[in-house]
Formats: C-alpha cells, structure tokens, sequence
C-alpha cells in the first residue's frame, strides 16, 4: 500500500548548485510525514561549506502544516548562523496563504518565482 493510501503525505525533495546559491526542489506536502525527506537532504546540504543563498523552490508545495513552518523557522535559523541568505521562491496559493495566515510572510524574503529569487540572489551577490 502507499504512503498516500495510508494517509501519509509524500515529499521530494531534490537540489541544485547555481552560481551563488543552493537550490533545494520541493513538490509534495511539508508535513509530519515528509519532513524526514527534507532534514535528510539538508543534512547533507548543511555539510558543505556555505553559500551566499539557500533558495527553497515552494512551487510545487501542495500543503504545509505548522510542523512544516516550524521546520521552515529552523532553516532559517541555521541560515542566519552560516550568513546565508534564506529565500523562498516559487511562493504562490498554498504556500501564500499559509504565510499570510500565520504572520511570517515579512520573516522570510518571499518571492513568486524561482527566477525571481534566483535573480535577487545574483544581485546581491
């Protein structure tokens, strides 16, 4: 039976090198049961020297619950003590909501596109 059948959630979560930054894919749900995929893959994101940026690409976020944006918090954290710049790219529907409704929306540099983020990260560079 799958994950989904069962009532679990799934997570992939695959990453990329561009120029100045880590580029971390996210497509599925950031919940309970998707966050072990993300903290492996950013375990070994964290093992490599630091970047100027971590972009996470929420396009493909379907859901996000508030183990998820607690989640989101601790990356942010981690970022802040590397000097790494945290941007979100790809933030439309859900994901937008879910950072309006909860007020963090002006705690992250939010942005609708991966381009976009990807530009700002390359101006700032």
């Amino acid at each position: 039976m799958s994950p989904e059948a069962m009532g679990r959630s799934m997570l992939a979560v695959s990453s990329g090198l561009f120029s100045n930054a880590i580029v971390i894919r996210l497509s599925g749900e950031i919940d309970v049961y998707g966050l072990p995929a993300l903290r492996d893959h950013l375990t070994r994101v964290w093992d490599l020297p630091p970047t100027p940026f971590l972009i996470l690409d929420m396009q493909e976020v379907g859901f996000c619950d508030s183990m998820g944006m607690n989640e989101l918090l601790d990356i942010m954290h981690r970022c802040e003590a590397r000097d790494t710049g945290l941007l979100l790219g790809g933030v439309q529907g859900v994901m937008a909501r879910v950072l309006s409704i909860t007020g963090l929306r002006n705690a992250f540099e939010v942005f609708g596109t991966l381009d976009e983020a990807l530009r700002h990260a390359g101006m700032r560079a």
